[in-house]
């Protein structure tokens, strides 16, 4: 039988301040590290397309983030997409927290599987409030304009995208 040793969160900030992982692109998932995909241009353009939508319906309301960690209990992924509190000045100090997290969102090519199984169940477990998956198919197949409800947790709106 083999034993894998589980990362935490601060053996992994402490690999990534030593320099460790400099050179490599990976996440924390479950205490594991885990080589993430390099990044194709339509992806990018995607991800670039909804995170500029998502800016400009809520100006003033929320943060949005692209391809940067947020910090769980035993994870530490890098969602295509975070909308996050406001203000900014928050993470000075750290990536957001659960609590801080309105929506995640994964623009998924070549990781559905893992976007729908493993990752479901980590931001699950966090308390994540909402968690899209953007499929390429799904993309391709769509309307030029993205249509979104989304709800601002504690504020009483819905904003219609």
């Amino acid at each position: 039988m083999i034993t894998l040793a589980k990362w935490s969160i601060q053996d992994y900030h402490q690999m990534i301040s030593a320099g460790i992982l400099s050179d490599r692109h990976v996440e924390l998932l479950e205490g594991e590290i885990i080589e993430m995909s390099p990044e194709k241009s339509l992806h990018r353009k995607i991800t670039d397309s909804i995170a500029e939508y998502l800016r400009e319906k809520f100006r003033g309301l929320a943060k949005i983030y692209e391809a940067h960690p947020v910090t769980l209990p035993s994870s530490e992924p890098e969602p295509d997409i975070a909308v996050v509190k406001m203000p900014a000045s928050l993470y000075d100090s750290h990536h957001p927290y659960p609590e801080e997290i309105y929506l995640l969102i994964e623009v998924s090519d070549t990781t559905l599987e893992k976007d729908l199984e493993k990752k479901r169940f980590i931001y699950a477990r966090a308390g994540i409030l909402e968690y899209w998956v953007k499929s390429f198919e799904v993309w391709q197949k769509s309307t030029k304009h993205i249509q979104l409800l989304f709800q601002v947790p504690n504020q009483n709106q819905i904003l219609l995208l």
